[in-house]
């Protein structure tokens, strides 16, 4: 399976102070040495909506290239893609938030605009070489209308898909997922587009992020996001706090022998780093603990 490092973008974006260009590439030439190939590096969103992501153009200029190594951006209108293509980034992430709320608040704009949106920006990406991601969040439900039906997310599904994204992902973008409805969700898309890759994007909020993330293997999804450090959240939804750690997720993955070419001591001494950098310990555990055993050695 792979991950994608979303620690420089999706786990910066809520923080409280602003965190310097020269930071955020330190961040990624870490990620990058620890064997991250898939980064969610910058967002190409309004500077005012947020501020923390307002060097998108500086951070791409400073990251470190290779050809095995893929840069993400996120993506919500024409603009940001103006600004993405220029920048340099080899994929993109389009949201489609999966209730008119909290799509309002979020991106200014209904589900539905929201999907014409994406269907666009995929157009344009896909003649320009970009993969292309499309992101339904709040899939599993929403700070301001509740329950979120699934019967809807897999009808969202089906509509996104019709343009012919590289990859599907699911986001609990407010943590309150369980593995039951992360399995149903994951088959569906298996169904509705069999040829698109599954992945997931999952919260910690209410402790069920990394039940979640097994779930979504076992159900068959090929892709999880996770932030070094466990940090994160997003700035339009309340208390939506931080993302599943990458050093905590890789340590389960790592003791079950699922492969992800990404180093657990690197990404743990990364996340302490980070808590020194941000001026708090970060919420990953594995950073205090430490992993078992000790040497990282397999178990037998």
């Amino acid at each position: 399976m792979h991950l994608v490092e979303v620690a420089p973008r999706d786990g910066l974006q809520n923080e409280p102070e602003l965190v310097s260009t020269d930071t955020k590439i330190e961040l990624i030439r870490r990620s990058v040495a620890a064997g991250s190939r898939r980064i969610e590096a910058v967002s190409f969103v309004s500077p005012k909506a947020v501020p923390q992501l307002a060097d998108a153009e500086a951070v791409m200029a400073g990251v470190p290239r290779a050809a095995e190594i893929s840069y993400a951006g996120l993506v919500f209108n024409e603009r940001g893609l103006d600004r993405a293509l220029a920048a340099g980034v080899d994929e993109i992430n389009v949201v489609v938030v999966a209730t008119d709320t909290f799509s309002r608040r979020n991106q200014g704009c209904t589900t539905e605009v929201g999907i014409e949106r994406w269907e666009r920006l995929a157009e344009r990406a896909r003649t320009a070489g970009l993969w292309r991601t499309v992101t339904i969040a709040a899939a599993f439900g929403c700070p301001f209308e509740g329950e979120v039906s699934q019967r809807w997310v897999a009808e969202l599904v089906r509509r996104v898909a019709a343009a012919e994204p590289e990859e599907i992902a699911l986001a609990d973008t407010i943590g309150v997922g369980t593995p039951d409805r992360v399995r149903r969700l994951v088959t569906a898309i298996a169904v509705i587009a069999p040829n698109v890759l599954v992945r997931c994007h999952f919260h910690n909020t209410r402790n069920t992020g990394y039940a979640n993330a097994w779930a979504a293997l076992d159900a068959g999804a090929h892709v999880l996001d996770a932030s070094t450090g466990g940090i994160g959240g997003c700035p339009f939804a309340p208390a939506a706090t931080g993302n599943i750690a990458t050093e905590d997720l890789l340590y389960a993955l790592d003791r079950m022998g699922v492969g992800t070419g990404v180093d657990l001591e690197q990404v743990m001494a990364t996340g302490r780093w980070l808590g020194e950098v941000l001026g708090n310990p970060v919420p990953a555990l594995l950073g205090r603990a430490g992993a078992f055993p000790s040497s990282g050695a397999a178990p037998a």
